[in-house]
């Protein structure tokens, strides 16, 4: 069994601070900075150092933690080696919301029809807390959107790989000239309001690049990170917004959903990401085969989002 300390320099390592790290783990700050002075002593090298009003990893910590990536890639290819036809425990799937609302929960069904002895759970979560939920082992296998908050593909602790790229399409109000058209580009709508997600978000700096590609600035009249909102603004007239292929338009608004043609098709890209050597374990290869298949039947000519 690998020193569970491991995990905890990890975390602290991945948020920069102990108080941070103590919040994914559900620790005390007090318990985390305790067990690595422990760590650091059983190892006898410091591990952290103080830092203005901070604290920052010796070089001794970066060693112990290039090893730790090795030890835990190396578990979970164990652990999926192991592994027989009975399982027991818990298996538990994470991601952001469209992908818990359309592509886990059919996953998870078909998991626990697959494994009868193993309770299968569902997260909605952001991508920063995905890959906590993947770091603390109290989730494995995250549906995320490619954002700042990712991995990069040089991190070792995970295994990140592209599910699929979801397009945008164009919404806009259902008499809006517009809305009768099979296709248009970008800069069909480049002198319309927009509405969009608030700066810090991450479908903001999308449209915004998006819209730049094509050849204007857009006009942002209203913020709204919410589809529905948006959705009852454009209904309502005022204005439009890009809204992903994956993401159902309810009934309730008088809206219509254009696809985008031309040069500047924007998407964004939804990864499956699982611990570093965890990929091979079967309940995980059953669910991202589950996921593919659920992505392939809703991107077929027929479906209608």
């Amino acid at each position: 069994m690998i020193d569970p300390r491991l995990r905890v320099l990890q975390l602290v390592a991945q948020h920069g601070t102990v108080t941070a790290a103590a919040e994914a783990l559900n620790y005390t700050p007090s318990a985390v900075s305790h067990q690595l002075r422990q760590l650091a002593g059983d190892l006898g090298v410091p591990l952290l150092a103080a830092e203005g009003r901070g604290i920052r990893l010796t070089e001794q910590a970066k060693v112990v933690l290039r090893h730790a990536e090795i030890l835990f890639a190396q578990a979970e290819r164990a652990y999926a080696d192991l592994a027989t036809d009975t399982h027991r425990g818990t298996f538990t799937l994470c991601g952001f919301s469209t992908a818990a609302n359309y592509l886990l929960p059919p996953a998870a069904a078909g998991v626990r029809d697959a494994f009868p002895g193993l309770d299968v759970r569902v997260i909605e979560a952001e991508p920063a807390r995905c890959t906590n939920l993947l770091l603390t082992g109290e989730a494995d296998l995250a549906l995320l959107t490619a954002t700042a908050d990712v991995p990069a593909l040089t991190d070792h602790r995970f295994d990140q790989r592209r599910l699929l790229d979801d397009p945008l399409d164009l919404v806009v109000p259902k008499d809006h000239p517009l809305a009768h058209r099979p296709r248009v580009t970008l800069a069909d709508a480049a002198e319309e309001s927009w509405i969009v997600g608030r700066p810090d978000s991450p479908y903001h700096p999308l449209l915004v690049s998006a819209c730049l590609s094509a050849g204007f600035s857009p006009n942002i009249a209203h913020y709204a990170d919410e589809w529905d909102t948006g959705l009852a603004l454009i209904a309502y007239g005022f204005g439009v917004c890009l809204i992903p292929r994956m993401a159902r338009i309810h009934g309730d608004w008088e809206v219509t959903r254009v696809p985008l043609s031309g040069r500047t098709q924007p998407s964004r890209r939804i990864l499956s990401l699982t611990r570093m050597g965890a990929r091979k374990q079967p309940t995980i290869m059953a669910a991202l085969e589950l996921i593919e298949a659920r992505v392939a039947s809703m991107f077929a000519p027929e479906w209608k989002p």
